[in-house]
């Protein structure tokens, strides 16, 4: 028999006879697949997001504006080549409508049609509004009248028509973002042939709906319509020349991304899911799931002794090792990517349910997460266990068995080293993120809470010595089981750190994620609620026309009357390698800063309220403003909803920008440069002694009236979705870390059946052998809640104080719902497994009596 063979056979008869010795390590490996599969499967179908066309199905070649920011320098330049610092504009960039004749003049081109999309409003709900123009592409066939041919005709849908009782030569008004507006219905279409086009829908002639649009000269794309014998690919190289890098150039599915503007930000949320907390993830899933692997190979160390002592070489036995984990990881790997497809399967629906996705998008699931799942998982199991065979694979076959008999408390060099560089790393880069403010706060953030847990992993055995010695002392002065519980762990360190480890990764991280939105919540309602001072507040779901504010100030009993047309910006934030595009809450105000100081209190601390709304100027919220290098008199460059760029002058440096708005521009400078630039509110202030529910009754044509008190201002999307994205991945990286201390415990607790049987043979009661456990598990959950939450809190500080100015806010019921949890399972891991194995203690010491 060769020594491979001999080894192997070791390997299989390991496997075969003793499977639960492996039956931690299996399920470790399992969860470690699920999780990295999950997040695989997310990151490919961001990266393989896509949209059939549907408006532009039948147009080979669609010209569109970039619709990315870029960092530029101060002569206007892009700064570094590629895509860094690059960001999706918050709206939608449009093209130069010039760009349509010299598309057509290009050789190839049949036609080159100028098409807009955007929203109106009827007395009976929303209409989308194109030129007539785009029937080209997208059929219109009438079912009666004409089309439209002066600015004041219009053609609707035949639902449209039937909702408003209108007929071919009857007036309809149709509402845009700057009001009311009074057309002759020329014809009715019949309904699309696809049913995806089947919209409400008004169609204007091509002039009127640009006009109409509010971007006088600028297009939402340019539809390109091939001459009789081009190909797509002639005539799209065709079209790139002629636009000479002013637009991009789609075909194929790249069409549906025109349309579908929310395939880009798909693409955005879906890797950064599965890239960045996918990442994390991978780390965090296959590190315990090699500490897993190292705790059941150093549970075996009388079986590995008892080799060395009958001759086994140590490479038989790292041979025997490698073996073993090639025979589990990739069974329990497949085993774990099932449940990963379903989880990646759920999360991407959650989402799409949501918004924060489209339908037309799909989850692709391949062979490749789960392939790189499962090796993840095997060599992981493979390295940890040949570096925890290292010691016993060395020792003499003559010291083997005595070793094996005590632990040896004494970390490897080369581990205490790395954690220690660990340690201090993270001490190094909280003080660093303290000093910081903003996103580079935050993002240090995370690398302080990611060595702090590479640091507790690498110096387990010397923090759980010191955590035994530390709570140990007052269990010395209870009773004998709690004395025992003491000695216990300040004896055996190391299998006491790899109880403490989980529990610390699951507190750690549950903990930053959750109350990073707690804190921000908490302050966003404090500042929302002080910054808000108007009597009324004028709402509508789908925004209010610009003329709102003007009439509601007409109303008797108004005194004041601020229209606030909200939207993202981007600002360029941070220093030199640092420098990023920002997301920002702006607010465009159509009053002045003397009118808006009646309705909001901005807690103005530098420059002039009375300049806010004056043309070419912004207020910034103080926190934004620090992150930005920007003070008053400063010109602070910002990116406009639509890409186009601004440099107005701050005026005002304000505190409330979390609970209001981060930027406040004049309405004038935000309306032009979103798709429809309807307001958001209508601030109102009633004059002095008038009746507050007449007022309130006067102002309810305009929309929904409500006061400041029952005001809750409608949560951002973008918001909504990071806060629930960030629960569910506490959830899954909790759910995974609380698994991960459980399957531990319950694997050091069967080890200790030996030691279990020992205490009842010299005379410990059942009740005083439970009673040690559960102060163990007691002192596993109190140390690893309380470096969990130490390490939370040191990551919180930085990130709190850079997003909202204040300290962390933890809600005490929440609080106490982790640690209980966390404590709650290292109890019930423990004890039932104990319980388990003194019953099977008196079961064998009975049938020895008999």
């Amino acid at each position: 028999m060769t020594r491979r063979s001999l080894t192997n056979g070791l390997a299989r008869a390991a496997v075969r006879f003793k499977p639960a010795a492996f039956a931690g390590t299996f399920v470790a490996l399992m969860m470690a697949a699920f999780i990295v599969s999950a997040c695989g499967i997310l990151l490919e179908s961001g990266v393989r997001a896509s949209a059939p066309p549907q408006r532009y199905a039948d147009v080979p070649v669609v010209a569109a504006a970039d619709q990315h920011a870029r960092l530029t320098d101060d002569s206007g330049d892009d700064g570094d080549d590629g895509d860094d610092g690059s960001e999706l504009v918050p709206d939608a960039a449009r093209l130069d409508a010039a760009l349509v004749s010299e598309i057509a003049a290009a050789p190839g081109v049949a036609t080159a049609i100028p098409d807009v999309s955007y929203p109106l409003r009827t007395s009976t709900g929303a209409v989308t509004a194109h030129g007539w123009g785009s029937t080209a592409f997208t059929g219109g066939d009438l079912a009666q009248g004409a089309a439209p041919r002066t600015a004041h005709q219009v053609v609707l849908d035949q639902a449209t028509a039937r909702a408003q009782r209108a007929t071919v030569g009857d007036h309809v008004t149709l509402t845009a973002a700057d009001g009311a507006h009074r057309f002759e219905v020329s014809g009715i279409a019949k309904p699309a042939t696809r049913a995806a086009l089947r919209a409400p829908t008004a169609w204007l002639t091509d002039q009127r709906a640009v006009e109409l649009s509010g971007h006088p000269g600028k297009l939402d794309a340019v539809a390109v319509l091939a001459a009789p014998g081009t190909t797509t690919g002639d005539l799209a190289d065709q079209v790139r020349r002629a636009v000479a890098g002013k637009a991009k150039v789609h075909t194929g599915d790249g069409r549906g991304g025109v349309e579908e503007p929310g395939v880009a930000e798909a693409k955005e949320l879906l890797t950064g899911l599965g890239g960045s907390f996918g990442g994390v993830a991978t780390m965090v899933a296959v590190f315990t799931a090699a500490g897993t692997v190292a705790l059941c190979v150093g549970q075996r160390s009388r079986e590995f002794a008892l080799l060395r002592a009958i001759g086994a070489t140590p490479r038989q036995l790292r041979r025997s090792i490698a073996t073993e984990a090639l025979l589990i990881a990739p069974i329990a790997g497949a085993v774990g990517c099932l449940p990963g497809i379903a989880l990646a399967h759920w999360w991407f629906d959650q989402l799409q349910n949501k918004g924060a996705i489209p339908e037309a998008v799909r989850l692709h699931v391949s062979w490749i997460p789960l392939v790189s799942a499962v090796g993840a998982g095997v060599l992981a199991a493979v390295l940890a266990g040949l570096l925890a065979a290292r010691r016993p694979a060395r020792t003499k076959p003559g010291q083997a068995l005595s070793e094996a008999a005590v632990e040896r408390f004494r970390p490897g060099v080369i581990r205490t080293v790395l954690g220690a560089g660990a340690l201090v790393g993270g001490i190094v880069l909280a003080r660093v993120a303290a000093g910081e403010s903003g996103d580079d706060a935050a993002n240090l953030a995370l690398g302080v809470v990611m060595l702090f847990m590479l640091s507790v992993s690498l110096l387990g055995p010397i923090i759980a010595r010191l955590c035994a010695w530390l709570i140990g002392l007052p269990l010395r002065a209870g009773g004998a089981p709690a004395g025992l519980a003491a000695a216990n762990t300040r004896a055996n360190s190391r299998r006491l750190a790899s109880a403490i480890t989980p529990i610390v990764l699951a507190m750690a991280f549950s903990s930053t994620l959750v109350f990073l939105h707690t804190s921000e919540d908490h302050a966003r309602d404090d500042q929302r609620r002080a910054g808000i001072v108007a009597d009324h507040i004028v709402t509508d779901p789908d925004g209010l026309p610009a003329d709102t504010a003007a009439r509601a100030a007409r109303t008797p009993g108004v005194r004041t009357a601020v229209g606030l047309l909200r939207a993202g910006v981007l600002v360029p934030t941070g220093s030199g390698e640092t420098r990023m595009l920002t997301s920002a809450a702006a607010q465009g105000v159509s009053g002045t800063g003397d009118a808006l100081r009646t309705v909001q209190d901005l807690d103005v601390r530098a420059g002039d309220q009375s300049a806010i709304g004056r043309p070419d100027t912004v207020a910034v919220d103080a926190l934004l403003a620090d992150s930005a290098d920007a003070e008053v008199g400063d010109r602070l460059q910002i990116v406009l909803p639509d890409g186009s760029t601004a440099k107005p002058k701050v005026v005002a440096v304000y505190g409330r920008g979390l609970g209001v708005a981060q930027l406040t521009l004049p309405r004038a400078a935000l309306a032009p440069h979103v798709t429809a630039a309807y307001d958001t509110d209508v601030f109102v202030q009633r004059a002095p002694g008038s009746d507050p529910d007449r007022v309130a009754a006067a102002l309810a044509p305009l929309g929904t009236v409500t006061d400041r008190d029952g005001y809750a201002e409608a949560q951002d999307k973008d918001r909504e979705i990071n806060v629930w994205a960030n629960t569910t991945m506490a959830a899954v990286l909790g759910g995974f870390a609380a698994v991960a201390a459980a399957n531990t415990l319950v694997m050091t607790v069967l080890d200790r059946r030996r030691e279990l049987s020992t205490l009842r043979l010299i005379g410990s009661t059942r009740r005083q052998v439970l009673g040690m456990i559960r102060w163990e598990a007691l002192l596993v959950g109190v140390a690893g809640v309380t470096i969990g939450t130490a390490i939370a809190l040191i990551t919180l500080n930085p990130m709190t104080r850079g997003i909202t100015g204040t300290s962390p806010y933890i809600p005490p019921g929440l609080y106490a719902a982790f640690a209980g949890a966390a404590l709650l399972i290292g109890l019930l891991s423990s004890t039932l497994p104990a319980r388990l194995a003194l019953r099977r203690t008196s079961m064998v010491g009975a049938g020895e009596k008999q």
